[in-house]
């Protein structure tokens, strides 16, 4: 099999991780902060691990600003909700995927929050005096991705961080597609993450990086391992935001993962995956019908490509390649605004390839060699 679906989710997981979820299933019974005996203290040693190795993957700060959260849906959801206030607004990219997008719209129809749009084109940039006038309206929060989960073209996110400190303006990044991919740059408030894509770890685990006086609303509140005492939720750092259980087996693949993206270093993974990535969209756009929404070959990008094909059901061509077990996804990718920015929202989306670490220069020749055979 041909997986080129990492953008959706990783697999194969990185080396480790089956191994981390099991032991920790088999070995770790205790519940960290819940006790002190010996389980317990080594469910904690996890969960510090844990949060050390991805602040440190970050390079943004003390590690206690790094929130562990089920997805990074739920991330985004905290930066937003417990950010935006009655009446206010909010300025956004118009690439942004529907965990974005969604709690925005919803906080628009209950809250009266305004949403300032900034047109953003396939390649990531933006509307220069759209931005400026977006920002010139000081909201509330700035929302952007890193990277297009669509084109995988690369937004000027630390240009726009930086334009937004000047101005006091918080500045959410949406990494989840950058995320062991790329560094992530510095200056943001909010840094809202998957564990389960580039990151390549355990599905059910996601991050939320909060800057230094960051503090917004929690969305779930109740026991800690902390404060017991008290029956208000602690103020604390981490332990304002992760109420309840944590799930432990899928942190302790994670660490398992990020262990192993700080052996291989991001710059090399990077620099692999763009050779993947041109070798795959040079390949693409010399096929009939095929042309190739984003960033050119050689351009910065993370690992995602997405076609349209002239004249060709995309769901038709993908389900030909399932046939001969090579794994793409056609469709919107729950990015509608993206789509209706790239002109094909109303054609039904694109199909989509996203190459991993796993995938070898092999199997983008066979994909292209399926490819060609599908429309020729």
């Amino acid at each position: 099999m041909i997986y080129l679906d990492n953008a959706a989710t990783s697999h194969p997981k990185a080396p480790g991780v089956p191994g981390a979820v099991a032991a920790c299933l088999e070995q770790g019974g205790g519940s960290p902060g819940r006790a002190s005996h010996a389980l317990a203290r080594n469910a904690s040693r996890t969960l510090f691990e844990a949060r050390e190795a991805c602040a440190a993957l970050l390079g943004q700060g003390p590690a206690e600003g790094l929130i562990f959260t089920r997805n990074a849906t739920e991330a985004l959801n905290v930066a937003i909700r417990g950010t935006l206030r009655p009446g206010g607004c909010a300025a956004v990219s118009s690439l942004e995927h529907n965990a974005v997008m969604r709690p925005l719209r919803q906080l628009e129809a209950d809250l009266g929050v305004r949403l300032l749009v900034v047109p953003f084109d396939a390649c990531g940039r933006p509307d220069p005096a759209a931005l400026r006038d977006a920002l010139g309206l000081r909201p509330q929060l700035m929302v952007m991705t890193a990277a297009s989960n669509v084109t995988g073209a690369l937004t000027p996110a630390a240009d726009v961080a930086a334009q937004c400190g000047r101005l006091g303006i918080p500045f959410c990044l949406d990494a989840s597609q950058a995320a062991g991919h790329v560094p992530i740059p510095p200056g943001c408030s909010h840094v809202c993450f998957a564990g389960h894509k580039g990151l390549l770890g355990p599905g059910g685990t996601g991050c939320l990086y909060l800057a230094p006086g960051v503090l917004p609303d929690p969305l779930v509140l109740g026991g800690t391992g902390s404060a017991s005492e008290s029956e208000v939720q602690p103020s604390v750092l981490p332990d304002r935001y992760e109420a309840g259980t944590p799930n432990l087996p899928g942190l302790a693949g994670l660490l398992a993962a990020l262990r192993h993206l700080e052996g291989e270093g991001i710059d090399a993974i990077h620099a692999r995956e763009s050779r993947l990535c041109d070798d795959l969209l040079r390949g693409l756009l010399q096929l009939p019908g095929v042309a190739a929404p984003g960033p050119v070959p050689g351009a910065p990008r993370v690992p995602v490509v997405s076609i349209t094909i002239q004249g060709r059901d995309l769901g038709e061509v993908a389900l030909e390649l399932d046939r001969r077990d090579i794994c793409t996804r056609v469709g919107l990718h729950c990015a509608p605004a993206a789509h209706r920015s790239l002109g094909t929202l109303e054609g039904g989306g694109t199909l989509r390839f996203s190459p991993g670490f796993a995938t070898t220069p092999g199997e983008i020749r066979d994909t292209l060699a399926a490819l060609e055979e599908i429309l020729t």
